[in-house]
């Protein structure tokens, strides 16, 4: 008689209610065991229990339904937050109130950046819809929206106005001024998605970074290109990242192909390049205080630089890739999200880790740190946003 043959037998008997009986002759194979190899009744491996994972929020938002991609905190508000996510959905809410937010309605895809002008008034949420809509803090009301037609990357403003630059997925980037909701100049001549950019501090030029491995340096009053930055001896692959020196003379570069590379917004020559991460470039950071840098990856690596000498201080290892990173206003403490959920702490001194975070199930998307530098609020694709008490590291 076959195994299936009789299987079915059993099942049949089973279901007439009989008893059924194995014997000798059922048995397909004999396994010897070692009796000091059971387990005792009740021991029980680490491995066989879930532990619940604390949570170290002091406060936690749930009125996403969906992936969270952008965070904001207000410059003059110590509680005011903004998100945005996969669920075509912006907020804005306050720390501690939970039985308030204000909904930014009006976005058809995914709300995947923010930003708050430098005097905290207004409020930008873009999509990846081609608009970008223009919020008055105050009141809570819609000012303008502003239609790029292309998806929105990523929004920054103007240093010293009601000014908005935007970089879009089709190679294109968009000022607009908020007040007169009028666009002021569409910079063309990148060959992939913009994925980075910015005013220098000055507010004199921008600088864009592409998928097409090249920096570009505008002139933001003629829409001019400055500079074209590609090639030996720069990136070889799509940039991800950028950030400026707060003297307007320094453009920073994180590129898919592991490398930093740093730019004479000037001369449009590359001047430095900060080499000892072996996975893409994500996240680049200035500290306010030092002649430093930090520079996180997917190498599971968060590496301090001495600028002066471009070399590393420090290199801070992780358990997941970095995703981003932000200095704790002007700390000595920098904060890195990772792909695993973890926020840490880092002393840019010692490079250790003075805290970590736990409460996100899912990977951290990005950082924003309030005004008075007491909480810092992450998001997740885990669909929330989580709020930690980092007043210890305010010195």
């Amino acid at each position: 008689m076959n195994g299936g043959a009789h299987g079915k037998d059993i099942e049949e008997e089973d279901a007439d209610g009989g008893d059924v009986f194995l014997d000798d002759q059922d048995i397909l194979h004999e396994e010897t065991l070692d009796v000091e190899d059971l387990p005792d009744a009740d021991e029980v491996s680490d491995s066989d229990i879930e532990i619940d994972e604390t949570d170290d929020a002091v406060y936690l938002f749930t009125g996403h339904r969906g992936e969270v991609y952008s965070v904001a905190c207000s410059p003059r508000d110590t509680t005011l937050v903004a998100t945005g996510g996969g669920d075509d959905k912006g907020y804005i809410w306050k720390i501690g109130q939970a039985d308030w937010s204000f909904e930014l309605q009006g976005h058809k895809e995914s709300v995947s950046t923010l930003a708050f002008s430098v005097d905290g008034e207004l409020l930008a949420s873009g999509s990846f819809d081609g608009i970008v809509q223009v919020w008055d803090v105050s009141s809570y009301s819609l000012k303008c929206v502003l239609d790029a037609g292309e998806s929105i990357e990523w929004i920054k403003w103007h240093p010293k106005g009601h000014v908005i630059l935007a970089g879009s997925d089709e190679s294109n980037v968009w000022m607009w001024n908020a007040d007169k909701h009028a666009l002021l100049n569409m910079f063309s001549g990148h060959g992939g998605p913009v994925t980075c950019g910015d005013f220098t501090p000055d507010g004199k030029t921008i600088c864009t970074g592409s998928d097409d491995a090249s920096l570009r340096i505008w002139n933001p009053k003629t829409g001019e290109k400055v500079h074209v930055i590609e090639g030996h001896p720069y990136h070889t692959e799509g940039l991800t990242c950028l950030t400026i020196s707060s003297d307007s003379s320094l453009a920073f570069t994180g590129s898919k192909d592991c490398s930093v590379h740093v730019v004479n917004i000037k001369t449009g020559k590359v001047v430095s390049s900060l080499v000892a991460h072996s996975g893409s470039i994500e996240c680049i950071g200035l500290s306010q205080s030092s002649p430093w840098a930090a520079t996180g990856a997917m190498d599971q690596k968060l590496v301090i630089w001495d600028l002066h000498h471009s070399l590393p201080r420090c290199t801070c290892d992780h358990e997941e890739g970095v995703a981003c990173l932000l200095w704790l206003g002007s700390t000595k403490y920098i904060a890195t999200g990772c792909v695993g959920g973890k926020v840490r702490i880092w002393d840019s001194l010692s490079g250790n880790c003075v805290r970590t975070f736990s409460g996100h199930s899912d990977s951290i998307q990005a950082l924003a740190v309030s005004n008075n530098v007491q909480s810092l609020v992450a998001v997740s694709l885990d669909n929330t946003a989580r709020v930690y008490d980092i007043s210890e590291f305010r010195l």
